[in-house]
């Protein structure tokens, strides 16, 4: 069973950076998928009126995220 869980964001009176350094679009183009300089992946909504907003963040990573690539099925 798949459990969806919405983002949430909490940070104090400034938001925390995210240096955008990797970009994808899934191909449904439902989601884009951005990596940082900060090393998070970011998962993002993407409307059919090209309205984005935030799905999940990934945490984790020690380094730069510098390339982001589908799994084959």
């Amino acid at each position: 069973m798949k459990v969806s869980v919405p983002a949430v964001a909490v940070w104090g009176k400034v938001a925390p950076s995210h240096s955008i350094t990797a970009i994808m679009v899934t191909d449904d183009q439902q989601t884009i998928v951005t990596g940082s300089q900060e090393g998070q992946i970011c998962l993002w909504d993407l409307s059919s009126e090209l309205k984005i907003s935030s799905k999940e963040i990934i945490f984790g990573h020690t380094a730069s995220v510098i390339c982001l690539a589908k799994a084959r099925e």
